[in-house]
C-alpha cells in the first residue's frame, strides 16, 4: 500500500473549501490540466500514486499528494467528498480508474469528470453514472480530422449535432451586408462573430459587411456548418 505524502502546508479541508479542483492522475492529460487550472488562478489538489510524478509537481502545483485513490479511506483523508469538482485523469490503469470513480460517485459531491482511454472504458464510466466522460485523444483526433479535410481554421462540436466553425467568408459574400445574404435560409447556419485583419472578434449584426480577409465564426448543425466552410 502506497504511503500518503502531501506537499502542502494547507490542510485538504481548507483546499476543498476554497472552491478548488482535485485532479487524480497526473499523467500527460491530468498534469497538463492541473497546470492549466493553476495558471488560470484555480487552486488544484493534484493526486497521483507515483512518488516520482508527485515529486515532479512539487512547487508547480499549490498542493500535491501521493495516495492510492482506489481506497475509500484515502479519499476521505484528502477531503474529496468536500470538493465540488474532481477530475479523474487516470488512463493507464483501467482498474484504478473504475474503482476511484465508482467510490467518488458514492459521495453526495463532487461533480466528476473522468478520462476514458477507449470506447469500452467510456461505456463503463457512463454505466457507472459519470455524466462527463472525456476522451482526449479521440476528441482531438476527430477535431483535427475536420480541419485537415476542409477549409476550416478551427472547429468545435457540441452535443446534439451542433458545431461552431472558424473560417473565411465565401467569395460570393464578400463586400455584402449579412442581412442581404440569406445565409440562414440557404445554408441553415448563422455567422455569429467576425474578426477584421489586425483587429479583435466582434458580434455580427444584419448590417455587418463581410470582406475577403475577414475571419468569421459560423454556428449551426454540424453537417451544414461543414458544408458552408467548404465554399471558401
Amino acid at each position: 500500500m502506497a504511503r500518503q505524502r502531501i506537499f502542502s502546508s494547507t490542510p485538504t479541508e481548507a483546499i476543498a473549501a476554497a472552491d478548488s479542483v482535485a485532479v487524480i492522475g497526473l499523467g500527460r492529460f491530468g498534469g497538463a490540466l492541473a497546470l492549466e487550472l493553476e495558471n488560470a488562478g484555480t487552486e488544484v489538489l493534484g493526486i497521483d500514486n507515483d512518488e516520482d510524478i508527485v515529486q515532479s509537481y512539487n512547487g508547480r502545483l499549490t498542493h500535491v499528494v501521493r495516495a492510492d485513490t482506489t481506497r475509500e479511506a484515502a479519499l476521505h483523508q484528502l477531503s474529496l467528498p468536500e470538493f465540488d469538482r474532481v477530475v479523474v485523469g487516470i488512463g493507464s490503469d483501467l482498474e484504478a480508474s473504475i474503482l476511484t470513480t465508482s467510490t467518488l460517485l458514492r459521495f453526495d459531491r463532487p461533480t466528476i469528470w473522468a478520462k476514458a482511454i477507449s470506447e469500452p472504458h467510456a461505456q463503463i464510466l457512463s454505466q457507472l453514472g459519470v455524466e462527463r466522460v472525456i476522451r482526449p485523444e479521440h476528441d482531438m483526433g476527430k477535431r483535427v480530422a475536420h480541419l485537415v479535410r476542409g477549409t476550416m481554421l478551427d472547429y468545435v462540436e457540441f452535443e446534439d449535432n451542433f458545431a461552431m466553425v472558424k473560417t473565411r467568408p465565401p467569395r460570393e459574400y464578400w463586400d455584402r451586408e449579412l442581412g442581404t445574404t440569406g445565409l440562414r435560409a440557404r445554408y441553415g447556419v448563422t455567422v455569429v462573430a467576425v474578426k477584421r485583419k489586425g483587429g479583435g472578434w466582434d458580434y455580427t449584426t444584419a448590417e455587418t459587411t463581410l470582406y475577403d480577409d475577414d475571419e468569421i465564426i459560423v454556428a449551426g448543425p454540424t453537417r451544414k456548418a461543414e458544408l458552408f466552410s467548404s465554399l471558401v
